[in-house]
């Protein structure tokens, strides 16, 4: 299948009807039931040489009893860093737009990622709907800010990870998770015992509780984690009550490191299995402050960490409210970032400037 870089990936995305997305890997109600998920011909047959760290904390009831725990916590909701304590389970809608159903906009092999998630058969990528983090210049805004998506149940969702399986991707990729938690948990525990045991990628912003964290240590094999800004004003104004952003993420990309260690491609087959990969987006002018992000990574956390030092900043939604984004970055721009990241002394890093 010919490799879409993930801009051009998601502007298509964005582009398509909710029911046309689903469609696009799945046939009408090929997740409406266990059993016929159960019975879909494998793809690619071959036994992983990876255990997810899922599986065990279903066979000891561990998993879904965390997700029960962060279920009744929607009551007074509390699952991201707004806190905004709204009944999700009566009904009512979050700071993130999203009440107690599940939402979800697409799901399909996505070839857009990093090339360690992606291999030959592509990640298994399903997009939540909604999001808490508002960003001005989203890319995807129709889904994290429009609601563009429909309502699923947990053992939809597990069937949808079973049949992403079985079209042979290396992983399950929920893309902004965070709000829907305890759904992807519950799914995973459903999920299981029908054979479910790819690695499981927590696509985020980094706009994410250490405490909620904490519930997923042993769930959660790989972080595909964003760093967005290191400068509390403009994390403020790109991503409006965001205001501590750095420091949130700071702390969350600690704990995430303290669970699955640094990133590193298994070196028979390509794939990332287990460990933290950063993302970073230089942005115009500077705003996001991309040397005090670089340089804090360097001096936290291990020098050979997996850094994405990302290019493709490109003016959307509400960013052309802000002249000082509303253009695409200057080579210069990268460039700099790029010896910045190298000077402060890392060493795994993923460069992608055109």
């Amino acid at each position: 299948m010919q490799k879409h870089n993930r801009r051009k990936f998601l502007r298509i995305l964005a582009t398509l009807p909710a029911a046309t997305m689903a469609g696009n890997l799945m046939l009408k109600g090929a997740f409406q039931n266990t059993t016929h998920a159960a019975n879909t011909e494998a793809m690619h047959t071959k036994k992983p040489s990876y255990a997810p760290r899922y599986v065990e904390l279903h066979k000891t009831g561990e998993l879904k009893a965390r997700a029960e725990i962060l279920y009744e916590r929607m009551r007074h909701c509390d699952l991201c860093p707004r806190d905004c304590a709204t009944d999700r389970l009566r009904g009512q809608r979050g700071n993130c737009n999203a009440n107690g159903d599940l939402e979800i906009s697409s799901a399909s092999a996505h070839f857009g990622e990093e090339e360690e998630l992606v291999g030959q058969f592509g990640s298994g990528t399903i997009f939540f709907t909604n999001c808490s983090m508002h960003c001005v210049f989203c890319i995807n805004y129709e889904i994290s800010q429009l609601g563009q998506g429909r309502k699923y149940n947990t053992r939809q969702l597990a069937n949808m990870m079973l049949l992403l399986q079985r079209r042979g991707c290396h992983n399950i990729n929920v893309v902004t998770p965070t709000h829907y938690v305890p759904h992807i948990l519950f799914a995973l525990d459903r999920a299981v015992p029908d054979g479910l045991n790819i690695p499981l990628v927590y696509n985020t912003s980094g706009w994410e509780k250490t405490d909620i964290l904490e519930f997923l240590d042993g769930v959660v094999d790989v972080y595909l984690a964003d760093f967005k800004y290191a400068d509390p004003q403009a994390a403020n104004i790109y991503s409006p009550g965001a205001v501590r952003y750095p420091e949130v993420a700071q702390k969350a990309m600690l704990e995430m490191n303290r669970q699955v260690g640094v990133a590193h491609a298994d070196p028979n087959s390509g794939l990332m299995n287990q460990g933290l990969m950063i993302r970073h987006l230089v942005m115009p002018d500077n705003v996001a402050r991309s040397d005090r992000v670089l340089r804090w990574i360097a001096n936290n956390l291990p020098k050979d960490t997996y850094v994405n030092i990302m290019s493709q900043y490109t003016p959307m939604f509400k960013a052309f409210d802000h002249s000082e984004i509303a253009r695409r970055i200057t080579r210069s721009e990268y460039n700099n970032a790029v010896g910045i990241a190298r000077s402060a002394g890392l060493t795994n890093l993923r460069l992608q400037m055109r």
